[in-house]
């Protein structure tokens, strides 16, 4: 076979790529219900999966229901993302005790596992590729996150149609899985039969594909596949959308707009849309130690450019206001992102949007300051 043929792959036989994966020694993570939302856990079995569930969607609002079929992936995205089995939300670096009054280190190098991620979507892919060049892309390689992604074995799924606050179309990475995975699918009925279309994006996914129960996919097979996949472009293309024509230009001029007090009168600054983000990565440390002072670790977490804290220099903090804040998270991640990795840092997942609980949205935000852009003004650019 090769990279990129299609074959179909029955709905009744999708446990044996679950029961394949499991057999080289993958621990399976994918998509599941818990807590009234679709959220990305270890499972073990199809079963597990939210057959028959999808979400309802807008800004500030997610709800489950559901569907009128028993579609094994009839959602988009909810509030996790894989970010954090490959940049975890906390992690102890290194430890030290003080022994014989010397100082020893112990370096954290935990095992790694082997993890099989099950339904991501073409958005999430772009979002996997962006934190790639970020953490393995430089000088300066992050080891934690090469080591996880590096034991990663993915499992796409192409998406059948889109929630209203997604808008990947726009950003040129989805609903189709171009490229980063090891096995796509697409979901499809065709005179009430239920299969998937399964091509193969890696080594790895030849060898998995070649222990399936698949047969080279018809013509008119691939074209239903194609058929729903174009569905998802249509709803996008009739609903949200964001013009990136001259964004990053565009925000760099408008630095002083008055939308961006507008805009902070309504954020409460905090920082759901940075964590439900696939791409946002800045981090902290800690130090903690115990009551006798003969124990210290050093650990890394997650944080937002949205706290106060995190812009803290020189006994002040450099972002002081919500109207600072919120202005360099969505201009870092529209246009000041180009500058450092040569690309959007925004995938048009649109978790921002539903996740702001008082559904502040970039799309809107940025096509008001389109419309009504300042006078002309000494445009703004990012100090190297």
């Amino acid at each position: 076979m090769t990279q990129h043929e299609q074959f179909v792959f029955d709905r009744s036989d999708f446990p044996e790529l679950f029961r394949a994966l499991q057999d080289r020694g993958y621990q399976l993570v994918g998509p599941t219900r818990r807590d009234g939302a679709i959220v990305y856990e270890d499972i073990e079995s199809v079963e597990e999966l939210p057959i028959g569930w999808t979400e309802e969607q807008e800004g500030g609002h997610y709800r489950l229901k559901q569907r009128e079929d028993d579609a094994v992936f009839g959602f988009t995205v909810g509030p996790q993302s894989w970010k954090k089995f490959l940049f975890p939300p906390r992690r102890r670096l290194f430890r030290a005790r003080k022994v014989d009054g010397r100082i020893e280190f112990q370096h954290d190098t935990e095992e790694v596992p082997k993890l099989a991620f099950i339904g991501v979507r073409s958005c999430e892919l772009a979002a996997m590729g962006i934190q790639d060049r970020v953490f393995s892309g430089g000088e300066h390689v992050d080891p934690d996150y090469s080591r996880r992604r590096e034991n990663t074995f993915v499992v796409a799924v192409n998406c059948g149609e889109a929630a209203a606050t997604c808008f990947c179309e726009s950003m040129g990475t989805g609903p189709r899985a171009e490229a980063g995975f090891d096995l796509s699918l697409t979901e499809t009925w065709r005179r009430d039969q239920h299969y998937f279309i399964v091509e193969s994006g890696s080594n790895a996914g030849d060898e998995i594909l070649a222990q399936l129960p698949v047969r080279p996919a018809q013509t008119e097979e691939c074209a239903a596949a194609d058929e729903a996949i174009h569905h998802a472009v249509e709803q996008m293309r009739s609903g949200r959308r964001l013009n990136t024509d001259g964004l990053k230009d565009l925000l760099y001029e408008n630095m002083e707009h008055p939308r961006w007090n507008e805009v902070a009168d309504r954020c409460l600054a905090c920082a759901n849309c940075t964590m439900v983000c696939p791409t946002c990565f800045c981090s902290t440390v800690e130090d903690v130690t115990d009551l006798t002072g003969d124990h210290a670790e050093r650990w890394r977490r997650w944080d937002s450019c949205f706290t106060g804290d995190f812009s803290y220099l020189g006994g002040t903090p450099v972002r002081s206001s919500t109207k600072s804040r919120y202005r360099q998270w969505m201009t870092h991640k529209l246009a000041s992102w180009h500058d450092q990795f040569d690309s959007s840092g925004c995938v048009g997942c649109g978790r921002c949007i539903t996740w702001c609980p008082v559904g502040i949205d970039l799309t809107e935000e940025a096509a008001v300051i389109r419309a009504n852009p300042e006078p002309e003004q000494a445009a703004w650019k990012p100090t190297s």
